[in-house]
């Protein structure tokens, strides 16, 4: 029986090609799209679960407040000494390990010199928090000694070749020797973290600049990420629950907080590690995060394509109901039961659905990579190869098949054998009912993808083009490895060749962070007055301002001709605001104590978009320290523009005459402005392919059901066409009903589609407003292509010969 099932459904399908290919075409595209998705998903939802202990490993944040608790800054890593004072002070800890970035990093080994960006100092119990393979050396002991290092196999090979790399000797940015004691696996595409280099923890404890005390007492530099392991099921609340009496008794950091109560300006928290990547949105964090809402947003996107693939599969099979109607016909007279002809139709609906699944599967593992390279993931194919993914897969057919067959199934199952012979087949109001009302879903949906993909792409323009409040063009940004005298020289040579109008030092620039501050208060007639604000900072010299061509509001610029400066600062105009001046020339002049420094205010400059347009403009200051040396890693350089290649080398040949044993290395500010977005870009992008495969399969669900409206009213349209109706006027007769359709699935989707948007483009400071005409145009371009999709069938019907039509008449 399931044989003859199969041939009649092999051989139903190859006579009707074309509506097949529709069903097969479309129910690939929708699973196609739920693969893809469904690769995505299990991907964000596994990460960092290739660890063994990772269900027990928490990671330990900090968090600074205001005097009245507002959370002014929450980071993902924390101060040195934490690590270790936590496990001395609550012994249920089982393990602690700490991991400090290295930023770049200029590695020699012979006469190779690369900088690396991708390395970090790790404790050396660090492989019993990270569980990849040491290939090479021991994991328990590489990482024990001062001075030794442990790298992926790609990286060796790119220093050592094929040689052997345990106890090879390389030397780092050109300060001290470190020896590889191990080769480990690259860290999965789902992690945290992707060191390629691992530096020892111990390092730090005997270099120059750290050292042994400074990392037991040095409060301010919360970078160091701290990850805590505790027994199996254990409740971490009661650690937590501890924790402002631990900042009290241990942390004495008077810029930050003063001596007896730490715990009200700063506290502590403990964060899931399995959480981290969907659920952390820190103000650092070690890798750029994911986000558990676009997790959600696209499984349900995945799960409408499909659906409305499905949608698509009912309303083209019940359209070619009349094809089939003389088939079922004679099946009942000869004495098929209607529960047989169900199992028929359920069976050439799994048959589809079957080759659409082994289509899809195809299609999805040669387009991943294609994928990886637009979106910068990781996803892969072998995702899937999971015992409970393997069953769903393999059960799909029969729940897709069954889900998109069972109405066409009963609904042609239910013909009357003596009504269809004679050419008497009607079909009732309630089904066409049913099927109009898919179609709004189907155009609801898609209307809404049309308003968020033009909003997205919006607000990306907006970002590209408002005025960031200083110049970004022609600005080099590069890393500052020379001392104050060599970066006289270096600029002084520069500007004198003509090649670069002006150069700056600072600690940061523009597109990073702004995570460091110090306690403010105002001092007047000599008494200090506290400030209940935050003023983030950034170290600069002379140029900086003139170099990003930022606006003075009032007063002036840092100046030589001033041999104060370096006691001075410059705010921007809402640092005064918040420090009670509402204009910015009455801060002139003014004497504030920034960091326990007292200086004064010899200029406000205009408030400008330091940070990306996600933050609001933070109140700023600007200083000169004196301990310049120190504090000055970036490097800005404003380029002439007239021959930027020609600009380029001359930058280069005076950067290895003076920095030899530094690579050249340089990215435009505006590059790195790009970066910021390229998250929005992505999703402006995906929501454009999902905008358009959700249009072409609602689509294919209107052919199906003018297809089927159409087959109903060939006698009516033949009776029109003799009475004298032309063929617009009948093409515009069977449009209107379908129109109708969409105008209703415009009510019902814009609403949704404002209050999404709208929703969406909160996590922005800065924002568009929504415009109206968004709407409108969603509307009318859903509707020109509804009506172009239901013409092809309107105007085949018009044009059709009256007589054939009406001939039983």
């Amino acid at each position: 029986m399931l044989k003859n099932y199969l041939r009649s459904a092999l051989r139903n399908i190859t006579r009707h090609k074309f509506i097949s290919f529709i069903n097969i075409f479309g129910l690939t595209v929708g699973l196609t799209c739920c693969l893809l998705i469904m690769v995505y998903v299990i991907n964000e939802l596994n990460y960092d679960k290739f660890n063994t202990n990772a269900e027990d490993i928490y990671r330990v944040t900090r968090s600074f407040n205001t005097g009245d608790g507002v959370e002014t800054l929450h980071l993902g890593a924390v101060a040195p000494p934490f690590g270790p004072l936590l496990k001395n002070e609550f012994p249920d800890i089982k393990k602690v390990t700490r991991i400090y970035p290295s930023g770049n990093l200029t590695v020699r080994y012979k006469d190779k010199l690369i900088t690396e960006k991708e390395g970090c100092f790790a404790d050396e119990n660090f492989f019993d928090f990270f569980s990849v393979k040491t290939t090479k050396g021991d994991p328990k002991s590489a990482l024990s000694e001062p001075f030794t290092v442990m790298m992926t196999q790609e990286l060796a090979h790119k220093y050592f070749g094929n040689e052997d790399p345990i106890n090879k000797v390389i030397r780092l940015s050109n300060q001290f020797d470190v020896k590889v004691t191990g080769i480990y696996e690259p860290f999965p595409g789902n992690s945290q973290l992707h060191p390629k280099m691992l530096l020892s923890f111990n390092t730090l404890k005997d270099s120059a600049v750290y050292g042994k005390k400074n990392l037991e007492t040095n409060w301010g530099n919360n970078a160091f990420f701290t990850y805590l392991l505790f027994p199996k099921g254990y409740n971490v609340d009661k650690v937590a629950a501890r924790f402002p009496a631990f900042l009290d008794k241990y942390v004495h950091d008077v810029g930050q907080a003063g001596n007896s109560h730490e715990s009200r300006n700063s506290k502590l928290y403990f964060q899931k590690f399995l959480d981290i990547h969907l659920h952390s949105h820190l103000d650092d964090e070690i890798e750029q995060n994911g986000d558990i809402k676009r997790v959600l947003i696209f499984s349900s996107i995945a799960l409408f394509i499909l659906l409305i693939a499905c949608i698509n599969y009912m309303n083209l099979s019940t359209a070619r109901s009349a094809l089939r109607a003389r088939e079922i016909g004679i099946r009942k007279v000869i004495g098929a039961q209607q529960k047989e002809i169900i199992v028929q139709f359920l069976s050439e609906s799994v048959l589809i659905t079957t080759f659409s699944l082994v289509l899809a599967l195809a299609i999805t593992a040669a387009v991943i990579p294609l994928v990886n390279k637009f979106s910068g993931l990781a996803l892969s194919f072998q995702l899937l190869n999971q015992p409970q993914i393997i069953a769903a897969i393999i059960a799909t057919p029969f729940i897709i098949g069954i889900i998109s067959g069972i109405y066409p199934a009963i609904f042609m199952s239910s013909f009357k054998p003596v009504k269809v012979l004679k050419g008497l087949l009607k079909v009732g109001s309630g089904s066409i009912s049913f099927r109009k009302v898919l179609v709004v879903i189907q155009f609801s949906i898609s209307i809404i993808l049309i308003v968020a993909t033009t909003i997205v792409f919006q607000q990306l323009k907006y970002m590209q083009q408002k005025s960031l409040g200083f110049n970004k063009d022609h600005i080099l940004t590069m890393r500052n490895p020379f001392t104050p005298a060599q970066f006289e020289v270096f600029k002084n040579e520069l500007t004198r060749a003509g090649v670069v109008k002006d150069m700056t030092r600072s600690s940061r620039i523009p597109t990073g962070r702004l995570l460091d501050n110090q306690g403010v208060s105002v001092i007047q007639n000599g008494t200090v007055q506290s400030v209940d604000a935050v003023l983030k900072y950034v170290n600069t010299d002379y140029g900086f301002i003139t170099t990003y061509g930022m606006k003075m509001a009032a007063g002036r610029n840092f100046s030589k001709d001033y041999g104060t400066d370096s006691n001075n600062y410059v705010i921007n105009t809402s640092a005064a605001k918040v420090l009670g001046w509402h204009t910015p020339d009455k801060a002139i002049g003014k004497t504030i104590s920034y960091g326990g420094v007292n200086g004064k205010i010899v200029g406000v400059v205009n408030d400008f978009h330091f940070e990306s347009l996600h933050q609001k403009i933070i109140p700023l200051l600007m200083r000169m320290p004196s301990f310049a040396n120190n504090s000055y890693n970036r490097l800005s350089v404003k380029v002439s523009g007239n021959n930027l290649q020609s600009a380029l080398s001359t930058i280069e040949q005076s950067w290895k005459k003076y920095q030899p044993e530094v690579p050249f290395e340089y990215v435009f500010l505006d590059d790195r402005f790009q970066v910021l977005y390229n998250t929005e870009q992505q999703q402006g992008s995906l929501f454009t392919i999902f905008s358009f495969i959700a249009i072409f399969i609602a689509c294919l669900g209107l052919f199906g059901l003018s297809a089927f409206t159409i087959t109903q009213r060939v006698k009516e349209i033949g009776v029109r066409k003799v009475l004298g109706a032309s063929i617009p006027q009948i093409v515009t007769e069977l449009s209107k009903d379908f129109l109708k359709l969409v105008l209703i699935a415009s009510v019902i989707a814009l609403p949704i589609a404002w209050y999404s948007m709208n929703k969406w483009l909160l996590d922005f400071a800065f924002r568009i407003s929504i415009q109206w005409w968004v709407f409108l145009m969603a509307g009318v371009i859903a509707l020109i292509i509804a009506f172009v999709t239901i013409s092809f069938q309107s105007i085949k019907a018009a044009s059709a010969n009256p007589v054939k039509s009406l001939r039983s008449e």
